[in-house]
């Protein structure tokens, strides 16, 4: 539903409705007047046109972030949909409720329903074990692997450590295919007992997709697109997209103190399907989006009525699966007493009130998708930027609006003194940099050669005019400098240093003074055991001196 703004040469910006009264009552199969009925609220008055404008403007350039495009559906109407700054820096290109940026992680709730709809039509159960869909399916120890079900592919219970198998993902391009990243979940070694607690995971989305695509007998970016956007009239993209949609693409920026605000484009938006797209990888604007929160509200029916799955299938993807920790902030800043992961959603009660929410983190976009049934209110941001403040700063203005019991609060205010919080607590841990001697105990030449991981790949080690390189003959942006730390250790300095954290290249050597093998540990003086490197040892195939 459109409401009472239109497409053309105006601001879209303008907020309509916000006195209305509150539809009423649907019958009981309506999940969002169910929850409606249980707190309802005295006096909902949402945020302001300026005053939004005055938040989104202070928290871009707070937060160093080019563009941002924010939607809002609120007691059945579509109220606001505007993009504010630039879409692109270079050419001076607006943002507006069409420019497509990447979801990131919201996409997860898109898989999710894909699940949910072969669920509906008895194709799959919630229950179903993996390996009877996905033969190859292997975790690292077989009795979790026999017992594991497609629910646990979705609620980040797994055992593995948090983000485990995303070295495969990330930093794009990657050189692994899906059942690669399957195949390969048998070398991660879990941190946690099967579903003691919450630990999360991309790489099991992934491996969720593939089990759609081999019961729709489709490709899941196919199945998205025929079963959920084109019901919903959305123009957004799971796979590969037409040439005319890459006229109004936002480019992704990061930002420092020495380079300002700069382009990040490995992770542009380039038309093509990522490997990654059901963890992460789809590619949508703000009028897509409320097409899509719109109809979540609506009972996950489409404007004709016609239902995308069922409200038992929502209620699940609504149901606590994962109990979630509650941080002493979220208790006296929000009035939070719960948090739970659902099926491709969070949960959590704000003053009461439930929220159902997902945020998305990629290097150059950010993206945060709201819902808060009982008001009937849904809210999307997204930006082009890699600072979480302003997403966060503009979804709290908006969702706090309709919370009588909120105090009035400078929300961008309020990032930027936690950040500096968490930075100094960071230096106060990580801060001083790692010293050596900048010296290595063998000639530079006995660790050049080329090394294999059984999962990971080659990655070789030469000289090239006059520097030593580290390079990885899967991910193409994995390459570097080796600088001499100490004993058989060196540093890589990444070539892209957006791409990857500088790490330590710890050399083995033999009784023979012979290079062995080698492993990858962050660049820091504490040691830790939960990084991307873990399961990784490098073992010497070839010894060369030059490339």
């Amino acid at each position: 539903m459109l409401g009472c703004w239109s497409f053309g040469l105006v601001s879209l910006g303008l907020l309509c409705g916000f006195a209305a009264t509150a539809q009423e009552a649907q019958p009981s199969l309506n999940l969002a007047t169910q929850i409606k009925s249980i707190h309802p609220n005295p006096n909902p008055e949402l945020i302001t046109p300026d005053s939004l404008r005055r938040v989104v403007d202070k928290a871009l350039q707070t937060f160093h972030t080019p563009g941002v495009a924010v939607g809002i559906s609120y007691q059945g109407q579509i109220v606001h949909a505007q993009g504010y700054g630039h879409r692109d820096l270079g050419n001076e290109l607006q943002v507006n409720p069409f420019t497509y940026f990447r979801l990131a992680s919201t996409s997860k709730a898109f898989t999710a329903a894909s699940v949910a709809i072969l669920v509906d039509e008895g194709k799959l159960a919630w229950d179903d074990r993996v390996i009877d869909h996905l033969p190859d399916f292997r975790l690292y120890d077989p009795h979790v692997t026999r017992e594991f079900r497609i629910i646990d592919l979705l609620t980040h219970r797994s055992g593995l450590d948090d983000g485990a198998g995303d070295a495969m993902i990330w930093p794009e391009p990657s050189g692994f295919t899906r059942s690669e990243v399957i195949h390969n979940l048998r070398y991660l070694t879990p941190r946690f007992s099967f579903r003691q607690t919450y630990s999360y995971s991309n790489v099991l989305y992934i491996a969720a997709a593939e089990i759609v695509a081999k019961v729709a007998q489709m490709p899941w970016a196919q199945f998205i697109d025929e079963r959920i956007f084109q019901p919903l009239d959305m123009d957004c993209y799971a796979g590969d997209m037409p040439l005319n949609a890459l006229n109004n693409v936002a480019k992704g920026y990061g930002h420092n103190d020495k380079r300002g605000i700069y382009p990040i484009p490995r992770n542009e938006i380039q038309g093509k399907e990522l490997m990654s797209a059901a963890a992460g990888g789809l590619v949508c604007h703000v009028d897509g989006m409320l097409k899509w929160i719109e109809a979540l509200l609506n009972d996950a029916k489409a404007p004709n009525g016609e239902t995308i799955f069922s409200s038992k299938a929502l209620a699940n993807m609504w149901r606590s699966h994962t109990l979630l920790n509650v941080s002493s902030t979220a208790r006296n800043l929000h009035k939070t007493h719960f948090r739970a992961y659902g099926i491709g959603w969070r949960k959590e009660n704000i003053y009461g009130y439930e929220m159902l929410s997902h945020t998305g983190t990629l290097s150059g976009y950010q993206a945060y998708v709201a819902l808060i049934p009982e008001f009937e209110l849904g809210v999307v941001v997204l930006n082009n930027g890699s600072n979480y403040g302003v997403r966060s700063s503009i979804m709290q203005s908006i969702i706090k609006s309709v919370m009588p019991e909120a105090p009035p609060m400078d929300w961008v205010d309020y990032y930027v003194e936690r950040q500096a919080k968490a930075e100094a607590r960071w230096l106060e841990r990580y801060g001083e940099k790692p010293e050596g001697s900048g010296k290595v105990n063998l000639a530079a030449s006995a660790y050049f050669g080329e090394y294999q991981s059984e999962w990971y790949g080659t990655m070789r080690v030469f000289a090239e005019q006059n520097t030593i390189r580290l390079v990885s003959d899967r991910m193409a942006t994995l390459t570097g400098k080796l600088e001499p730390f100490a004993d058989h250790s060196w540093v890589v300095r990444w070539d892209n240093q957006n791409a990857a954290s500088d790490a330590f290249v710890h050399f083995v050597v033999n009784p023979k003074q012979e290079v062995m093998q080698f492993t990858l540990h962050p660049f820091q003086n504490e040691t830790e055991d939960d990084h991307n490197w873990r399961d990784m040892t490098f073992i010497k195939l070839v010894m060369n001196d030059t490339e």
